[in-house]
């Protein structure tokens, strides 16, 4: 496995020392500190998402620990995605009576065991050698729609053979500039079945992720960029995330909205809404919905989190007619606890995505790796919902929780422990 910013620390001040002492010392003499190799712990010592997230951490390749953790610029966002849960408090009513708790709900018209779903996330392999196909069916055996990522490392078809009996999929699309592409791959997905398109709308150009960024990409690319690669088009000499924006439309606007209802029956929502006249503007375009995301704190630094954005879009909406049956919200970026979702539900999101805890379960324990990670985050919110008094998901309110603190950014917080040993901190480069 790849050795842990801490071990690299140890090592680094030792080096330090040694350096600094005097020219005299025998150097051959002087100890230096032994780096225990890491164990890995078993899938039953898994008690939350950080967990996975360091054993994660150990076992990826750098390149592939370096895409998938990194965040835009100095990854403020990034971080606040999950700090800015704890800024909602939770209100919770008693003497409700909470012996059965069900979490299931259906957006979109798909049923699901709780209200999650797995966010499409690109280059799967880069976790696991099964990459995506696994994902899949651990989607399937726990219960919840997975969303097909467009930059996947296996292909389409590849994706959706693995689908069992009955399983039903979103897809996420970044639209290429050739609209031919586009248009060729929508309709693989409607003559699939897949139930939504989630149009990936916060990308224009892809973000500086410079942990990413250290690393030249030598690794498997993305299934449908195979003709770019062959041209020379791909860029791989800063890391995964140059090597694959060569396919995203910049160009992308509002006034392509009504040629993907042209060509699609396909249900289609934003994913990447970040304010509330953008979610008016998809519901006056007769879009199904929109995700509030920031694309994992990966693209424009200092946006604000998905939840954090969730009340001025639910009262904009609200302002123009929209109902939750017709125009559905969901939110991603910074879930890591079955609280976090009960407090996007109460909010008024339809269900919460989920990207790095899929790829760090992934990457730990393969399949059954996420299959844990969701049992756990049921089990949370199991939990949750009966400690509030929701003994299931329609009872969950905005009166469950309490937002006074959730926009303003310098409430003094307790120190949260798991995600300060867990994050990886840049480093500058003479500290590489």
């Amino acid at each position: 496995g790849s050795t842990s910013a801490c071990l690299l620390d140890v090592v680094w001040q030792v080096v330090r020392s040694m350096a600094s002492e005097a020219p005299a010392k025998n150097m051959a003499s002087t100890e230096v500190a032994e780096v225990a190799e890491f164990v890995k712990p078993p899938l039953a010592a898994m008690l939350n998402t950080f967990d996975f997230e360091s054993v994660a951490r150990e076992t990826m390749e750098p390149q592939a620990w370096g895409y998938y953790s990194s965040g835009g610029d100095d990854e403020i966002t990034l971080r606040d995605n999950h700090l800015a849960f704890q800024r909602i408090t939770m209100r919770p009513k008693v003497l409700v009576n909470v012996r059965d708790i069900d979490m299931t709900t259906s957006f979109l018209g798909v049923p699901s065991s709780l209200p999650l779903y797995f966010t499409a996330t690109a280059l799967a392999k880069l976790a696991h050698q099964d990459g995506e196909l696994a994902i899949v069916k651990a989607a399937k055996k726990v219960g919840v729609p997975y969303m097909l990522p467009t930059l996947s490392s296996y292909t389409l078809d590849e994706m959706l053979q693995v689908r069992q009996p009955g399983q039903e999929v979103f897809s996420q699309l970044y639209v290429n500039p050739e609209r031919s592409r586009t248009q060729e791959y929508i309709g693989k997905l409607e003559a699939a079945g897949v139930r939504a398109l989630f149009i990936t709308v916060d990308a224009p150009q892809l973000g500086r992720r410079e942990k990413d960024m250290r690393n030249k990409f030598t690794q498997q690319g993305s299934d449908v960029q195979g003709d770019d690669e062959e041209e020379g088009e791909v860029d791989r000499s800063q890391g995964a995330t140059r090597a694959i924006s060569s396919y995203i439309d910049p160009g992308l606007c509002w006034d392509d909205i009504p040629w993907f209802q042209s060509i699609t029956k396909m249900k289609i929502l934003l994913k990447g809404v970040q304010c509330g006249e953008d979610a008016v503007l998809a519901f006056k375009a007769g879009l199904h919905g929109c995700v509030l995301s920031n694309h994992g704190g990966r693209q424009l630094d200092t946006c604000r989190p998905g939840i954090e954005v969730l009340p001025e879009v639910m009262e904009a909406l609200k302002e123009v007619g929209a109902t939750r049956e017709s125009f559905s919200v969901f939110v991603d970026g910074g879930i890591r606890r079955g609280a976090d979702i009960f407090k996007a539900v109460a909010l008024g999101a339809a269900g919460v995505g989920v990207g790095r805890p899929v790829l760090y379960s992934l990457a730990s324990y393969g399949e059954r790796g996420i299959v844990r990670m969701v049992h756990m985050l049921q089990d949370e919110l199991l939990m949750v919902m009966r400690l509030s008094g929701t003994p299931n998901v329609s009872s969950i309110s905005a009166e469950h929780c309490i937002t006074r603190n959730l926009a303003d950014h310098i409430v003094p917080q307790p120190q949260d422990n798991l995600v300060q040993k867990t994050y990886m901190p840049l480093l500058p480069a003479a500290r590489l």
